[in-house]
């Protein structure tokens, strides 16, 4: 194969070194070419990101030849030498707040659900002491990562006590006696300064790692190779740290990109250029040399989890002929929040249905203001979104989650999905050949209102830098098409053969439709009474039976005008009821 002079200068590099790579520029290519060019009977490791990349590592590198190379993650890795052979067994998902509440014994002040909202800040102080390279719970600062002005108030009134249990908490893990999480093995893997006995030790995804697994990495003996892109760095809220920022290596570059065309390198480019606004920026140069072929994959990507399903709940309604989708990871991840509460607890608190509750901390609300006053002192963005959803879409959510697992397929049948739908943190490292983003990511305007907004509190820096790397990380997986509303696309950018703009009502546009909407109704006002004289039955009440009739002619597929026919009402009433039951949702 033809190797790029930037590949071949890795390749032949000596010593300690890290190579930022651009998005699609054959960085793992680049990782077996350099390890072929070692001694054959050098021990190598190469460490994967998470357990998809690892397992796709693995079939690469025996593809080669190579079997001197050992594959791991970090987490795996830290499991052999902590949790194998011990008396410690794993929980998979964590401890929700629920759990924690009994297991450390919360008690609030008198004040509603203070008891989970303690249990939420003890469980991410963990994770940030798991996650970094300090020695103890007590040299953290958790509460400067906190920006909501309520929620910093909290913890500072509680910070002793949180510190307090969330050491508590720790103890009871190392003692075996409770189950551990994954965060904590891999802590306590780093604590012990472990000796990996390997030549070379090849890191892949760099950015994302954490500064427990940073630590791990540098303090060994090994030719270290670390790699990724300064600019894909978005696991921010798990406590990465941008490790290629932080090494000292001499530095080597990837800057071609062999999957996406010139046009797409030229919009990641003005995108990362919006780092100006926050901080003195270098963004390397993207030459794209991506091919255009034949779209056989399209994908549509989202910011968050809300704005995904609202769109995937949009397409299915307008696209009712397509029969199969796929959303990355698991389905059903999308209506949980880590915390183990679902969309339907929220759903049930926002009906008053308490009994149908299952999760314990959503059971203990009296109404949705309390999950909104939770939400507040916690900065929990996944409850968030879900009481967005639960808002929007009411009662026809369990027919819309219903509907869109019918069209959803298994991981081996993949391929054959019309669509695929995934958020940007769980489409890490894949590509697709067209690629439409949803409207939920930054914009420039956005960015730089938050900048310069003086009023504006709890301005993060460095989050709002993640959120352009997330907007970049998006538009680099595309191959060929990338669809973007036009809200998003950089000002100097055009649509072109590879960028196809999406355009999007401003609000000053959809309040306008809704004001002729408006009047259009009352210019029609006659006509809709001579309706009502006309048809006396088309606005008595409904009940359980005739929306049953309903929905059996509906499903039918009996003629609407029939169907009025048949229970004596107008065809806007019978329009009216199907949507409002969902049916053209759930059965269009």
């Amino acid at each position: 194969m033809q190797l790029t002079e930037e590949q071949r200068n890795v390749i032949n590099s000596s010593g300690d070194i890290k190579i930022n790579a651009v998005a699609g520029s054959g960085k793992t290519t680049t990782i077996i070419e350099y390890a072929k060019s070692r001694p054959a009977d050098s021990r190598m490791l190469y460490l994967a990101f998470n357990k998809s990349v690892k397992l796709e590592a693995v079939k690469k590198f025996a593809a080669k030849g190579l079997k001197n190379v050992t594959v791991e993650t970090a987490h795996s890795l830290a499991f052999g030498h902590i949790v194998f052979r011990s008396n410690y067994k794993i929980k998979a998902l964590g401890y929700s707040s629920s759990e924690l509440v009994s297991l450390l014994e919360l008690q609030g002040n008198g004040e509603k659900h203070t008891e989970f909202v303690l249990a939420n800040h003890i469980s991410k102080l963990v994770s940030m002491f798991c996650n970094s390279d300090r020695q103890k719970v007590q040299d953290l600062n958790y509460p400067e990562t906190i920006t909501d002005e309520n929620a910093k108030k909290f913890v500072h009134s509680f910070y002793p006590y949180i510190v307090k249990k969330a050491r508590i908490l720790l103890d009871k893990m190392n003692r075996a006696e409770i189950e551990i999480t994954h965060d904590f093995y891999l802590k306590k893997f780093q604590l012990i300064q472990p000796e990996l006995n390997y030549d070379y030790i090849l890191f892949d995804e760099g950015q994302d790692a954490s500064a427990a697994m940073l630590d791990i990495f540098l303090k060994q003996k090994a030719t270290k190779v670390i790699v990724g892109d300064t600019h894909q760095q978005i696991y921010g809220w798990r406590y990465a740290v941008n490790s290629l920022e932080k090494t000292r290596f001499k530095t080597y570059q990837l800057s071609t990109s062999f999957r996406f065309s010139q046009n797409i390198a030229r919009l990641a480019i003005e995108i990362l250029k919006w780092k100006e606004h926050l901080s003195k920026t270098e963004v390397i140069p993207i030459t794209g040399e991506g091919i255009n072929k034949p779209v056989k994959t399209k994908a549509i990507l989202a910011r968050t989890n809300l704005g995904l399903l609202l769109k995937a709940i949009e397409y299915i309604t307008n696209h009712k002929n397509v029969k199969q989708i796929y959303f990355e990871g698991n389905i059903n991840s999308y209506t949980y929040a880590d915390e183990g509460a679902s969309l339907y607890d929220v759903l049930n608190l926002y009906n008053g249905k308490y009994y149908l509750i299952k999760d314990r901390m959503i059971k203990s609300m009296e109404s949705i203001d309390d999950l909104e006053d939770y939400i507040e002192k916690t900065e929990d963005v996944q409850l968030a979104m879900m009481l967005e959803i639960v808002k929007e879409y009411g009662n026809k959510i369990p027919g819309i989650i219903k509907s869109l697992k019918e069209k959803h397929v298994e991981n081996e049948d993949k391929d054959k999905a019309e669509i695929i739908f995934s958020t940007v943190h769980r489409c890490k490292g894949m590509e697709y050949d067209q690629v439409e983003l949803v409207n939920d990511f930054i914009t420039e305007d956005r960015l730089i209102k938050l900048k310069e907004d003086k009023n504006s509190k709890g301005v993060n820096l460095s989050k709002l830098n993640e959120e352009i790397n997330l907007l970049y990380v998006a538009v680099t997986r595309t191959k060929n098409v990338l669809r973007i509303p036009d809200t998003i696309l950089p000002k100097d950018m055009k649509p072109d053969e590879n960028i196809q703009t999406i355009k999007i009502e401003s609000k000053e546009e959809k309040l306008k439709a809704k004001t002729i909407s408006s009047t259009m109704k009352k210019e029609n006002s006659f006509s809709i009474e001579d309706a009502r004289l006309k048809n006396k039955d088309a606005y008595k009440p409904w009940t359980d039976e005739l929306d049953l009739e309903l929905t059996e002619m509906y499903c039918k597929g009996i003629d609407g005008q029939e169907i009025a026919k048949h229970f004596k009402r107008t065809n806007g009433a019978i329009s009216s009821r199907i949507k409002k039951l969902g049916l053209d949702e759930l059965y269009g």
